[in-house]
């Protein structure tokens, strides 16, 4: 294909009704005016952290929900309000606005909830702290696995699914301070650390981000602000300091400096599974430089960085270390997790158990034919491209998947949104494929 040739001329025709709706998405929230697509936001917000009080069966969600809903219903109502004032360079008071409703929803029911004489949170903020404390100990912290139908090594007192650490060694990184001061909660609680990490690394990001300030703000509300990222912060969300961390990396990847992107990278798929879809993506696009192609170090990089925090653990204790990271987050390892939420592959499992072992594969394979066609008719060469297509196979992963929960659409909904802040430096490839388009 030539330089001057539009990609969409190789869209299916389901690909391009796709793009057509969702320009027409597009089209309809730019013509907002800024403060009525703000109101929106929190009034939804708003709604939805009254939902959680109801709902949610974690008491650490449900006071978030009651803390949360009156300062998003009252966000709703100044940005509504006082964008119908102001209809020019409005981002100064829309970014002070969001600061003090991201602090009123993360710092204060973050405050609470560790302040209480029985701190709540969610299990993983115990469990990561828990891993810490072994490896300060020299310790593995891939001590549970299942077997001939008992759990060995249980850990008495708390749900057998807390036995369990389902992440990569330097995730007990966040709960250090709290294994190294000895303390149930306070200061040192892990939700705090992911929480100081997750605003250092993304302020980090988007001080280096070239694209517009409207643009950035909107990265900051959906992985802070919005209950997309505040109530996670508050109760315990291990995701947050990941997102920041791929955010970062891919804002370095933009400006072509690989080897800093792939320490990001290789730090993110050196704590949790769900970052190596996010490495694999990229390698699409790094480029150094000089715009060569640069795959090859970024694999390079992210790979001595797992291999030197993954690889000591996995031989010392290669059976319980597999049950931990892959068979327990998968919904293989005998034991239930709170994590599994009704969507498609698991209740297409709970109803046919049989499945268990098949939709995963299946997804993969028709996946992969799919991916393997698309790239062959078009190859992605922008970061925007990438994270277009990685949300859409996030999502369809978190949807396929036996035992995941329902907050990890926070991976595709930042990607999407990635997408969009990234192609702000070709503002108009996106208009003159819709004409194309409907043409």
């Amino acid at each position: 294909m030539t330089d001057t040739e539009d990609p969409s001329v190789h869209w299916n025709p389901v690909e391009k009704r796709i793009l057509s709706t969702r320009s027409a998405l597009v089209r309809w929230w730019n013509d907002l005016p800024a403060g009525s697509s703000d109101a929106l936001l929190y009034g939804v917000s708003a709604l939805f952290a009254l939902f959680m009080t109801v709902a949610s069966d974690q008491s650490a969600q449900t006071r978030w929900g009651w803390i949360s809903a009156g300062p998003f219903a009252l966000a709703a109502l100044v940005a509504f309000f006082f964008g119908r004032l102001r209809r020019r360079d409005q981002i100064a008071w829309r970014a002070i606005l969001a600061g003090v409703v991201g602090f009123c929803v993360v710092v204060i029911p973050l405050g609470v909830e560790i302040a209480l004489p029985n701190p709540v949170g969610q299990p993983e903020v115990w469990v990561i702290e828990r891993s810490a404390f072994y490896i300060s100990h020299f310790e593995s912290p891939y001590r549970s696995y299942v077997l001939e139908g008992h759990l060995v090594n249980e850990i008495h007192g708390i749900p057998s699914y807390e036995s369990f650490f389902p992440y990569f060694p330097l995730m007990s990184v966040f709960g250090l301070p709290s294994a190294l001061d000895h303390r149930v909660s306070g200061p040192t609680d892990a939700r705090v650390i992911m929480s100081l990490c997750t605003l250092l690394l993304m302020a980090g990001a988007l001080v280096l981000l070239r694209s517009p300030s409207e643009r950035k703000l909107r990265i900051a509300q959906l992985l802070v602000v919005l209950p997309t990222g505040s109530l996670f912060l508050a109760t315990g969300g291990d995701d947050m300091p990941i997102l920041a961390l791929c955010l970062l990396a891919l804002v370095t990847l933009q400006r072509r400096q690989v080897w800093t992107s792939g320490l990001l990278m290789g730090a993110a798929a050196a704590m949790k599974l769900t970052a190596w879809p996010f490495a694999l993506a990229t390698l699409l696009v790094a480029r150094d430089q000089q715009g060569r192609r640069s795959w090859g170090r970024l694999v390079t990089e992210i790979g001595a960085i797992v291999a030197v925090v993954v690889l000591p653990f996995a031989i010392h204790s290669p059976h319980a270390f597999t049950a931990n990271v892959l068979e327990f987050p998968a919904g293989l390892a005998g034991i239930h997790s709170p994590a599994a939420s009704p969507l498609p592959g698991h209740l297409l499992t709970t109803w046919f158990p049989v499945l268990s072992h098949v939709i995963m594969p299946l997804v993969f394979v028709g996946g992969g034919v799919y991916l393997a066609r698309r790239f062959k008719r078009h190859w992605p060469e922008t970061i925007s491209e990438v994270m277009r297509i990685l949300a859409a196979v996030m999502a369809v992963l978190i949807c396929a998947a036996t035992a995941t929960r329902v907050g990890y659409v926070i991976y595709p909904l930042n990607f999407w949104l990635w997408a969009w802040a990234f192609d702000s430096a070709q503002p108009d490839v996106l208009d003159e494929r819709v004409v194309l388009v409907e043409a």
